[in-house]
């Protein structure tokens, strides 16, 4: 049994940019701009429309910040411009504060708005690393907590004092708590499985533009074979002619028979690069069922784990003289397989079993381990982009380390291949008292068996 030696594996995919938030200038100005002049509304008309006691000087100057601050950014940064983390926190640290100010002017915890700071809290759980928006949770539900105790009245008909009970207050800001919780927590899982599915989608253009490239390589070895073989015909043509005026046995005669020989050897070569992938040889495009399987175990070999691989015909198709059945050998399949084998060697305690069944209606490849299994939480979404049975470990700022943790990409590659190869793939985990997990692969016999 062959010993291979795995290469390490190093961080390879980060889920948020470790230096930039995801929010450009342009947005977080034109939300400002849109609450300047809701709160430039509000204020109008509960002073003029209503005839209630606004505070407006110190009112408008703490809406007058937001505008000057507005035009400060947009004159000095292009509006295309991508915030970094710290300074797009700043900003939204800013925004909470401005409607505590405004809010501590018009009744505090009594005023109905109180339920707008839940606004920043939720543009940062949609672009801002989790840390961050926490931090700024925290500064919401702090600025509240202040205003229940510490505000100023709130604006009320001309000689009439409204104060709401101190219970009340007390529920508006469990109120405040959960919805700013409960949205914040939403939005961010939101923008998380989109970030993922977006990488995962990613990865999977990468895989299909190599594919391409194969096929660009395939159409310029053709190229290359069509424009070379006018040549190589002429080298042939004149070496025959030259042997009729060489001496034979002579060193001339010798070189001539090399020449025509090597030309020929091109042309060969060149005949191969043209031909057309279901003229492949035999000997390369059919293998046995053991074979492929063995070819997708080998780099998975090791001392500590025995990868043990029977391929039979089921019971009831088999008979005396039964050789083994044969498959079109497709580095797709190949590739999902080892993939799957090398997941059940990694958490294999000692063990891994790969048994191989065909019959007449199609061959069941089987892989299971003697590990702890699939987790029962994780078992339906296995397959899906970034869902993983390893421990997963992220960093404060969104990335994910590949040398302690997995990305459940590999898994999720190598089941779209095997699928579009025609194969049906299911997860379970052992009985009784054996554990482990048992991935299943099946083809309908004109999918995958050659004879």
């Amino acid at each position: 049994m062959k010993t291979f030696t795995r290469p390490k594996k190093k961080n390879q995919r980060v889920l948020a940019d470790p230096v930039n938030s995801r929010l450009r200038l342009h947005t977080i100005v034109r939300l400002r701009w849109i609450a300047v002049l809701g709160q430039l509304a509000a204020i109008s008309f509960v002073s003029f429309g209503l005839g209630f006691y606004v505070p407006i000087g110190a009112a408008l100057t703490v809406i007058a910040l937001s505008a000057w601050l507005n035009v400060f950014l947009a004159v000095w940064y292009p509006s295309r411009h991508r915030l970094s983390i710290p300074y797009a926190t700043g900003l939204l640290v800013y925004d909470i504060l401005q409607l505590a100010a405004l809010l501590f002017l018009t009744g505090g915890m009594d005023n109905p708005f109180t339920m707008l700071m839940v606004a920043p809290v939720t543009v940062s759980a949609a672009t801002l690393p989790l840390r961050n928006t926490v931090a700024l949770g925290l500064l919401a539900l702090g600025a509240a907590a202040f205003l229940v105790r510490f505000h100023e009245p709130l604006p009320w008909y001309p000689g009439v004092e409204l104060e709401l009970p101190i219970i009340y207050k007390l529920g508006a800001f469990a109120a405040l708590c959960v919805s700013t919780t409960f949205i914040g927590l939403y939005a961010w899982r939101l923008t998380k499985e989109s970030r993922q599915m977006s990488a995962a989608l990613a990865a999977t253009d990468i895989v299909l533009a190599r594919e391409q490239k194969l096929h660009a390589l395939d159409g310029l070895a053709a190229a290359a074979a069509h424009e070379l073989g006018t040549p190589l015909s002429t080298i042939v043509l004149v070496t025959k002619e030259l042997e009729h005026t060489v001496k034979s046995g002579s060193p001339m005669a010798e070189d001539l028979a090399l020449l025509k020989q090597q030309a020929l050897r091109c042309r060969e070569i060149l005949q191969k690069l043209t031909r057309h992938p279901g003229e492949e040889d035999p000997m390369h495009a059919r293998v046995s069922v053991r074979a492929m399987l063995e070819e997708a175990a080998e780099p998975y070999y090791s001392e500590k784990i025995t990868i043990n691989i029977v391929a039979a015909p089921a019971a009831d198709t088999a008979a005396p003289g039964h050789r083994q059945a044969e498959v079109e050998r497709r580095p797709g399949v190949i590739y999902g397989l080892g993939n799957i084998i090398e997941n059940a060697s990694e958490f294999a305690t000692s063990r891994v079993d790969v048994r191989a069944e065909w019959s007449a209606s199609g061959l069941v490849v089987t892989i299971a381990d003697d590990g702890p299994g699939f987790r029962a939480e994780v078992m339906d979404n296995i397959g899906e982009p970034y869902v993983t049975t390893r421990p997963t470990t992220e960093t404060a700022d969104g990335m994910l380390d590949e040398d302690s943790t997995g990305l459940g990409l590999g898994f999720f590659i190598a089941k779209t291949l095997l699928e579009r190869s025609g194969a049906t793939v299911s997860l379970a985990n052992r009985s009784g008292a054996q554990t482990g997990a048992i991935v299943t692969v099946s083809w309908p016999r004109a999918f995958i068996l050659t004879q």
